[in-house]
């Protein structure tokens, strides 16, 4: 059965290491990974008014990146799914899980 879990964050460092933790714990259950791959990182800036009645030219510009990290993996039993889903993220990662034909 092959998975693609799917990670994504606003932070570098938080991504780095839950993609860290949950590659340390396939290989520990002699799953066969292909790579933590890093995606490209999606910036989503915003442009804002510093007053709302008067100074147009004036404004305020805050930008969102958001991170995203994927891991491909070979799973041989059911057990080691379960594990997966019980395994908890560090705050502000979500986590996904995908099977792959």
């Amino acid at each position: 059965m092959k998975l693609r879990i799917i990670l994504k964050a606003y932070g570098n460092d938080i991504i780095n290491t839950a993609s860290n933790q949950l590659r340390s714990t396939l290989l520990a259950h002699s799953c066969k990974i292909s790579g933590v791959v890093a995606l490209p990182i999606r910036i989503k800036r915003f442009c804002v008014l510093r007053s709302p009645h008067a100074d147009k030219d004036s404004r305020e510009h805050f930008e969102i990146r958001i991170f995203k990290r994927f891991i491909d993996a070979e799973i041989n039993s059911k057990s080691i799914f379960d594990t997966l889903l019980k395994i908890e993220t560090p705050a502000g990662v979500s986590c996904s899980l995908k099977l792959i034909n």
